[in-house]
């Protein structure tokens, strides 16, 4: 873009990793998009990498006519799994679409917290399987590829923003260091961080980018192929440009889950972040009650009788943290669990999860934010999250499945 746009009240970044099973849906986001396009008071911006040609562009988004009409920019072959790219993304965004307020969007495959590497031989072919049922997985580079591939063994492939061109994609390291960069770019926090993508309202990804970021607005999770319904979100802010980041995060829960039906068995969620560390204190206390529990035979057996029956997802390691919560807290748990689950429901009720909600039968225990718990073995990359070494969930986990192992 030669010029700078006015400064406006909203500016919304979709950064669109389409070099995959989801070039299709691409278009159709962006074609939704157009039905609203940009006003004299909203900005929307889209950088589109296509697995056609593979090559990414940029675009100013209009109202009306065709998309390559609001091309702006022709990139060529781009990697969207670099973080050098995204960020790249941001800085153009900031500098030429200045508004009040941002929403940046990350469009593509999702699967929560986990960094593995999706591209190791069977793991690829297992994941394109999952894809090749339309729904969105995995969003999240890593420069030292080999020495992962080594330390992870068998466990099973997550990640977001992959480039199947590029064989790359995004890791959370590398997202916690972006948002940080977005915020000191900022001189504040990024307003919303919002997962077009599966299983990403997770409280070890809202906990990793909690000092960059605001609110995030994600799925416990899998989501169908055709996402987030642009036109009914940007209809709605476009009518109301004034609504604060708190207001568009809840509406984007209320649209997402208005555009789909029962049988599609969706969820999705809105997180106030500023809570995330509260969250996390509370997590770490449920964490060091349940490992000391399991000392007792009878904790033991609770614990596994609760995670066989627990809210959990399509990616079956994670589990709904409320309803786990939920159900520790019945009878046959000591006060002091009690106690600390009770601690984790409030802060999530009552300040985490600004709106949550669900379609769907299978989906009705969930409460707006999931937690790993793996039934065999904990992945040796979980322990470099901030959330892990915040909450020593992972030496729980550990212990756990020690405990049963050799019951």
């Amino acid at each position: 873009m030669a010029t700078k746009i006015t400064k406006k009240s909203w500016t919304v970044m979709a950064y669109m990793a389409g070099d995959n099973t989801l070039d299709p849906e691409g278009v159709q986001d962006l074609t939704e998009m157009k039905k609203v396009g940009s006003t004299d008071k909203l900005n929307v911006i889209a950088q589109f990498d296509r697995a056609t040609g593979h090559v990414a562009r940029r675009y100013y988004v209009r109202k009306g006519g065709i998309v390559t009409g609001d091309a702006v920019a022709s990139l060529g072959a781009v990697n969207t799994g670099d973080p050098k790219f995204l960020m790249d993304f941001i800085q153009w965004g900031i500098k030429n679409c200045s508004a009040d307020h941002y929403l940046l969007v990350l469009w593509n495959h999702g699967q929560g917290w986990d960094d593995t590497d999706i591209y190791a031989d069977e793991r690829h072919r297992r994941l394109r399987r999952l894809a090749s049922g339309r729904s969105r997985h995995a969003l999240f580079h890593t420069p030292v590829r080999s020495m992962l591939e080594k330390a992870i063994g068998d466990h099973e492939a997550r990640a977001i923003l992959l480039d199947d061109n590029a064989k790359d994609f995004l890791d959370n390291q590398e997202m916690k260091k972006v948002l940080a960069d977005t915020a000191k770019l900022l001189g504040r926090k990024l307003d919303i961080l919002g997962m077009d993508a599966c299983l990403m309202s997770m409280a070890e990804v809202g906990y990793q980018i909690c000092d960059s970021t605001d609110y995030m607005v994600g799925s416990e999770q899998t989501e169908p192929g055709a996402g987030w319904p642009y036109n009914t979100i940007l209809a709605a802010l476009a009518k109301s440009p004034e609504m604060t980041p708190q207001d568009l995060s809840t509406l984007i829960v209320d649209k997402y889950l208005a555009s789909y039906t029962d049988a599609d068995g969706v969820t999705n969620s809105a997180c106030d972040l500023s809570k995330a560390d509260s969250l996390a204190t509370a997590v770490g206390g449920l964490a060091a009650g349940l490992k000391a529990s399991l000392s007792d035979a009878a904790s033991q057996q609770h614990i596994q009788s609760v995670r066989n029956k627990v809210q959990s997802y399509e990616v079956p390691d994670n589990i709904d943290l409320v309803d786990l919560c939920s159900l520790l807290a019945k009878a046959g748990t000591n006060t002091t669990i009690m106690t600390a689950c009770q601690n984790v429901i409030q802060v999530v009720q009552t300040g985490y999860v600004l709106k949550q909600g669900y379609k769907g039968e299978a989906m009705k225990n969930s409460n707006g934010v999931a937690i790993y718990f793996p039934l065999r073995s904990v992945s040796p990359l979980y322990a470099g999250l901030e959330f892990s070494k915040k909450t020593g969930w992972d030496a729980f986990l550990k212990a756990y499945l020690d405990a049963i192992r050799n019951r």
